[in-house]
């Protein structure tokens, strides 16, 4: 199993272009910039799946080898999206692969309908590409022996969805090589942890958490704007560490970084980061 973490910051990256905070002139003056959470994962090395599609989505694939086209003229090893939110800042990199031959998207009631009529995403892509839209269901099977089970963690809809129905907004995936037995969770975005949470990352290899926000008031004492990260749905680094201890035999790790977050150390991803490459 490969897992390549294409993006690590939260919406509007790091720097955020109208950001001056520590992190962001930090992040401007030593060039360590973050682009937005996207994680491509394959069995079997020749089949990838990208997990959600951000703003970044082009750029982050040009500067990935394993995603590069070929040998036939319009092939790539691109099979498919699965969103795990509705999110802008998760979805809107699905326009940047209109010029794809067919585009396989797997996502929950919910999230489909916000991009069907809230945001009207899913028609405009099917005018440019074959597009085939699939239900993110709790367990499906992907080419090159993916085995993926899904788990609702949160209900908070994007804001431009308020009308929208449903309670499957947010999901955790695991990821299972079916050959091998190794396998990944990604929660880049999770409200709480809940004992459901904890049996569904009990004996993975390697979890991606969320890592948006260091502490429940990172971002109104560093911006001074309203706001805590559980409001936003986002389950602080400082609250979720002690849950880890719980699983030894797991790694942990932590991505889709707010800009305000100036985390840092070896459970923190950067772009670029390969989980699971010394399991």
């Amino acid at each position: 199993m490969r897992v390549r973490v294409l993006g690590s910051a939260a919406g509007g990256g790091s720097p955020q272009w109208n950001c001056a905070c520590p992190v962001c002139q930090d992040a401007r003056r030593t060039g360590r910039h973050r682009s937005q959470d996207t994680v491509a994962v394959s069995g079997d090395g020749t089949a990838w799946y990208l997990l959600n599609a951000g703003p970044d989505i082009r750029t982050q694939i040009l500067g990935t080898p394993e995603l590069a086209p070929g040998p036939g003229l319009r092939e790539t090893p691109l099979r498919g999206v699965l969103l795990t939110t509705a999110e802008l800042d998760h979805t809107l990199g699905l326009l940047s692969l209109r010029e794809a031959v067919r585009l396989s998207v797997y996502a929950t009631p919910a999230v489909s309908a916000a991009l069907e009529t809230a945001f009207p995403l899913r028609p405009m892509l099917a005018s440019y590409t074959e597009l085939h839209w699939n239900e993110l269901t709790d367990h499906l099977v992907l080419d090159g022996g993916l085995d993926v089970r899904r788990l609702t963690v949160g209900a908070k809809r994007p804001r431009y969805a308020a009308g929208v129905a449903g309670d499957d907004w947010v999901s955790a995936l695991r990821l299972t090589d079916t050959r091998t037995g190794a396998s990944f969770v990604h929660a880049t975005c999770l409200p709480a942890w809940t004992a459901a949470f904890d049996g569904f990352v009990a004996g993975a290899g390697e979890v991606l958490l969320d890592g948006t926000f260091g502490t429940d008031d990172e971002l109104t004492r560093t911006t001074g704007r309203p706001g805590s990260a559980r409001s936003m749905g986002h389950l602080p680094i400082v609250e979720s560490r002690p849950h880890t201890a719980r699983h030894p035999g797991t790694r942990f790790r932590y991505g889709h970084l707010n800009n305000t977050n100036p985390a840092a150390g070896d459970d923190v991803v950067a772009d670029g980061s390969e989980l699971l490459a010394d399991r």
